[in-house]
This record gives structure tokens, C-alpha cells and sequence, in this order.
């Protein structure tokens, strides 16, 4: 809806088609945005300059966005003067911070969950806890090679939350799955290499070493998850 650009002259034509010369004029003149009455919709122009602003506030509704309606109000004024404050650089750096801190905000509950569970989980039997936070129990103990970091390996694998709520399976697709061993969340890098191949493991991931305070597949994976691995490797692949 704000593909507004292509045909525009078509809108203004139909705006103000059929109006007197008079009222074409005061349809261009430049916006009051201090004015505190409400407009009248009399042309085309009028009701997409409203749509305009309604996508605006849907999309700040809809990103739970936290705003001052008084700087909003400033920013278009500045728009329509051609004298904004800040330099697009400087926007996007005001924006990139925003989100960060909306999105540490939104990890950290879980990310207080997923480091009670690991403390708890260091103490059952046979989970190795190492110093980067990774956790792994072996189920079995394969005797082939172990692969490096630069490996492309094939695994089947079972991925949860630590609530058990499965994310992903290549076990449930019968597919097993091919990868480079540095092209993947840190936890299963590091996991990984500690397996010959013919193991089986599980791997209990911090979300520092997994997606970290991102969400991941439209919310399969909420921001600052800790993840459970069921892991197989099947062959370093040649």
C-alpha cells in the first residue's frame, strides 16, 4: 500500500478531476501539520494521505513499538521542510539500537529459564558441563573418526526447547542432513567435533552458543533459548 510512487500523476489527475481551480490549488498547499482540526477527505489525495498515516500507526501498534507522538509529529514536519535532524546513517544506527535493546529485553526471561536448567541439568548423572557452557550426555559411543571444524559432516538429529517442544527433526522427515561444521550455531561446532562417527549424543545448548537473542522460524525458537539436541553422526563426508 505505499507503492505510491508509479502512477501518481494519475492520482492527482483524479483528485482533482471534476474540482473547481480554486479547490485544486488548496489541495497543494503546503500542510499546517501544527493545525489541531481535523480535515475534511475531499479528494483521492486526501484518503491515501490518511492511509499513509494509518499504516504508520498500524505498524507501530503492530511492532510494539515505543514512541513519542510529539517527535513523530516533529519528524514529519521536518520531513515535509526537507531539514531533518539526523543523516540516514545516523538513523539506522538509532534504529539498529532500538532493536537490539528490545530484543535483549525479549530474550531475557528465557535466557534466566534456559540458566536454571542447565545448573540443574550439571548435576544428573553422566552430562559433561565444559567451559564454553556446553552440556552433552553420551547415549552412544561410536568408534570412527572424529571430524575438525572444517569437516562437512552428515547427522540425524532432533531439536527442542527445554520444555521438550520439538522445533525440528530430520529423524521424524527420515532425511538425514548434510553440513560444514563452521556453518552452523556454535554448540553444534563445538558438540560435534567431540563425536567419532557412529555416536549418538545429546547436546544441551546455552543461547549464547545458539541463536543468541534472535528468534528463529517465526517463533519456533523464542529469543534466548537454550536448545536440546538428540545428535547421530552418521559419516564425515569425503
Amino acid at each position: 500500500m505505499l507503492m505510491l510512487a508509479t502512477g501518481s500523476q494519475n492520482l492527482v489527475a483524479q483528485a482533482g478531476k471534476g474540482k473547481t481551480k480554486a479547490k485544486t490549488q488548496t489541495d497543494t498547499q503546503k500542510p499546517d501539520l501544527n493545525s489541531t482540526q481535523r480535515v475534511e477527505m475531499k479528494t483521492l489525495i486526501d484518503s491515501v494521505s490518511y492511509v499513509l498515516g494509518m499504516n504508520l500507526i498500524n505498524t507501530v501498534k503492530q511492532q510494539q513499538m515505543l514512541v513519542n507522538p510529539a517527535v513523530v509529529m516533529q519528524s514529519l514536519r521536518d520531513g515535509f521542510e526537507s531539514k531533518f535532524v539526523m543523516s540516514d546513517d545516523e538513523m539506522m544506527k538509532v534504529y539498529m539500537r532500538y532493536e537490539a535493546i528490545k530484543a535483549e529485553e525479549k530474550a531475557g526471561p528465557n535466557k534466566v529459564k534456559g540458566k536454571e536448567f542447565l545448573a540443574e541439568n550439571a548435576k544428573k548423572e553422566g552430562v559433561t558441563t565444559l567451559p564454553s557452557g556446553l552440556q552433552y550426555k553420551v547415549i552412544t559411543q561410536g568408534t570412527g573418526a572424529k571430524p575438525t571444524s572444517k569437516d562437512k559432516v552428515k547427522v540425524h538429529y532432533r531439536g527442542t526447547l527445554i520444555d521438550g517442544k520439538e522445533f525440528d527433526s530430520s529423524i521424524k522427515r527420515n532425511e538425514p542432513v548434510s553440513f560444514n561444521l563452521d556453518g552452523v550455531i556454535k554448540g553444534w561446532t563445538e558438540g560435534v567435533q567431540l563425536m567419532p562417527v557412529g555416536s549418538k549424543y545429546m547436546l544441551y545448548i546455552p543461547a549464547e552458543l545458539g541463536y543468541g537473542d534472535k528468534e528463529v522460524g517465526n517463533g519456533l525458537i523464542p529469543a534466548g533459548s537454550t536448545l536440546v539436541f538428540e545428535v547421530e553422526l552418521l559419516e564425515i563426508v569425503k
